[in-house]
């Protein structure tokens, strides 16, 4: 057909296809076939068949022209026209591309697919760079959001396109929203700083649009961006906290090339402390763990982060963790004396970072005995073990809620913080000694029992969202951060110091929900907006809550080598004291006397003031039976 109509173009009439024009078809026929055979056009699949199909056949087309036209165009043959050789080739491109490009449009159903994509939810593209460009990319063909335009803070790209989507300037999405429903906005902005990415947060509330991000920059190394990269906003973004570098000194001295220690590795802390510290390259590092399954978690993830799996290889890459570290699993409880010194018997770890506890407030008020015998004689145990094992740093995890305690959970981690500082003021006279030290600082985000992933699932659900008060406040910190600054803190410690993290400001945790609410693109319910989406419901105090935490006890902290760590001076009991009134306690513990053992914390801890009656499980059932039997 196309030597056909290259004939036609050349003499204005349409030939019979015999003597000479049989040439140029037999010639065409003889050139084309093997070259598209070769190529593979005949192997692809027209219905998916894209750009890169597309331009593979213009490889074929091109090399079939230059062939044909040095035959008729170059060389010449009798009866044939020397354009046609340039004619033709040209007909046949346009022929083929078209015929393929229309079985795309037919067999792939292209025609009802447009149809489907205008009824998929509208997002706009926050950033017209690279990984905005990749995610329009990998979004092209998605069956469940549909990508309409770019949103970009450079005004010289204002009205320009980019791959046949228009960038738009931030301030024309009101005009923008008037006519297209667009519901999302993705930000493909992962190099940008916290601050800059909370005012961009801040300006696209009014809007009811949902918001989310992409990964940093090191996890799109690869230069692959699909829409399964695309995630919840961070709290870290929604809090808008810019953390600061690690001192990468204070960061190696206690744990590289040193046996490292972790008590509680399976929980929020412990874990992110064994990624840090493995990062920084120990010569072993040890998991201490009484969750069987927490323990088998903690391992499997540090195994793969040094390599040890088929994924692990990219993984290193990131981390730049040698491979060649050992990591011992071991379960363990703190308060068993004797597998404790077992454990550091024989392995003699050089820091010991004690992060087990019990920490969930309302649990431990429910069963005070055992966040007692957990928080402060694992404390004990693992110190007094440590000082006869010869370890050189020994730090305590502790927590805000030490500060002024009204719960058990605070009580006993203040406790456990006296134990350290006694057992320090006693081990001062001993040169080389064990340096006990004890970091203090407010929640973490995402760890077990953080209200970010409680809020998350709420408004996932459809509400409402529950808070214990409206006028709740909370620092806030992320966990790889805290565990960082932890690090950092025990390398400065000489003994007995209590270090206090900057946590910046207090978080109103209603404020937190509500804004969690309209970055989902929703809207709070309340007396003003009774049509919105999400009603923030308040559920009272739980025992032994309080609305606001503190950090320090007395008002003189002092400043660090680090910017974000303080020094606080905290008053306790010399060890002599402080041990008999412990003995006294655990004889209370022995019998589970619950009111003994509140007392008992209110004479050990300074400002401890218990909130309500005693609401331990075992002592109310008690105290119901006991009637009872009086009775009968």
């Amino acid at each position: 057909m196309s030597v056909w109509f290259a004939y036609y173009l050349r003499l204005g009439e349409f030939v019979p296809l015999s003597s000479a024009p049989i040439l140029a078809v037999v010639a065409a026929l003889a050139l084309s076939v093997p070259i598209f055979v070769v190529s593979g056009l005949y192997r692809a699949i027209f219905r998916y068949s894209g750009l890169p199909a597309m331009l593979t056949m213009a490889r074929a087309l091109g090399v079939y022209g230059l062939l044909y036209a040095a035959v008729f165009t170059a060389m010449g043959v009798d009866g044939v026209p020397r354009t046609v050789g340039l004619i033709q080739p040209m007909l046949l491109l346009l022929f083929v591309g078209s015929s393929r490009a229309l079985a795309r449009v037919w067999i792939g159903d292209v025609h009802r697919t447009k149809r489907e994509r205008a009824s998929l939810r509208q997002v706009l593209i926050y950033g017209a760079g690279s990984a905005g460009r990749q995610l329009a990319a990998a979004m092209a063909n998605g069956q469940e959001l549909r990508v309409v335009g770019y949103l970009d803070d450079d005004e010289r790209l204002r009205g320009q396109v980019l791959n046949g989507l228009p960038i738009h300037y931030p301030a024309d999405l009101p005009g923008i929203l008037e006519v297209r429903p667009v519901t999302d906005v993705l930000l493909a902005l992962p190099n940008l700083s916290r601050h800059r990415r909370n005012d961009i947060l801040a300006s696209l509330l009014p809007y009811r649009l949902a918001v989310r991000t992409l990964p940093a920059m090191a996890d799109l190394a690869a230069g692959r961006v699909s829409l399964s990269d695309v995630q919840e906003l961070d709290v870290d973004d929604l809090l808008g906290r810019e953390p600061v570098k690690p001192n990468g000194l204070l960061l190696n001295r206690n744990t590289r090339d040193k046996v490292v220690l972790v008590t509680g590795a399976g929980g929020s802390i412990g874990s992110e402390l064994c990624r840090q510290i493995l990062k920084t390259g120990p010569r072993l590092l040890l998991l201490v763990e009484m969750s069987e399954f927490a323990l088998y978690q903690v391992h499997q993830d540090l195994l793969a982060l040094a390599g040890g799996t088929a994924d692990g290889s990219a993984r290193l890459a990131e981390a730049k963790v040698d491979a060649g570290i050992e990591i011992v699993p071991l379960l363990a409880s703190v308060c068993d004396e004797d597998r404790m010194h077992e454990i550091m018997d024989t392995w003699r770890p050089d820091t010991v970072y004690h992060a087990a506890a019990y920490k969930h407030v309302p649990m431990v008020e429910h069963n005070p005995a055992q966040g007692v015998r957990n928080n402060v004689w694992g404390t004990r145990v693992c110190a007094e073990a440590a000082t006869l094992c010869g370890v050189r740093n020994f730090v305590l995890i502790s927590t805000d809620k030490a500060v002024r305690p009204t719960n058990v959970m605070g009580a006993t981690k203040r406790l456990a913080e006296m134990v350290l500082q006694a057992l320090a003021e006693r081990g001062q006279a001993t040169p080389g000694g064990t340096v006990f030290s004890m970091v203090r600082f407010g929640n973490v985000l995402g760890s077990s029992g953080s209200v970010v992933p409680l809020f998350r699932q709420q408004i996932k659900d459809g509400g409402p969202i529950t808070l214990t008060h409206a006028d709740i406040t909370r620092y806030f910190m992320s966990i790889p951060e805290a565990a960082q600054l932890v690090i950092q803190a025990g390398a400065m410690a000489s003994g007995g110091d209590v270090f206090v993290l900057d946590m910046g400001q207090p978080v109103r945790i209603y404020d937190l929900a509500s804004r969690m609410v309209e970055l989902s693109g929703l809207v709070v319910k309340n007396e003003a907006n009774p049509d919105g989406d999400i009603e923030l419901c308040v559920t009272g105090l739980r025992p032994g809550e309080k609305l606001y935490e503190e950090l320090l006890i007395g008002d003189n902290p002092e400043p660090t080598q680090h910017p974000r760590i303080m020094a606080a001076h905290e008053d306790f009991l010399p060890w002599g004291r402080l041990s008999q009134q412990l003995d006294a306690l655990g004889m209370a513990l022995g019998v589970n006397d619950v009111p003994v053992i509140r007392r008992m914390l209110g004479q050990l801890v300074p400002g401890y003031q218990p909130m309500g009656d005693v609401v331990d499980w075992v002592h109310m059932a008690q105290e119901r039976e006991a009637p009872q039997a009086d009775l009968g």
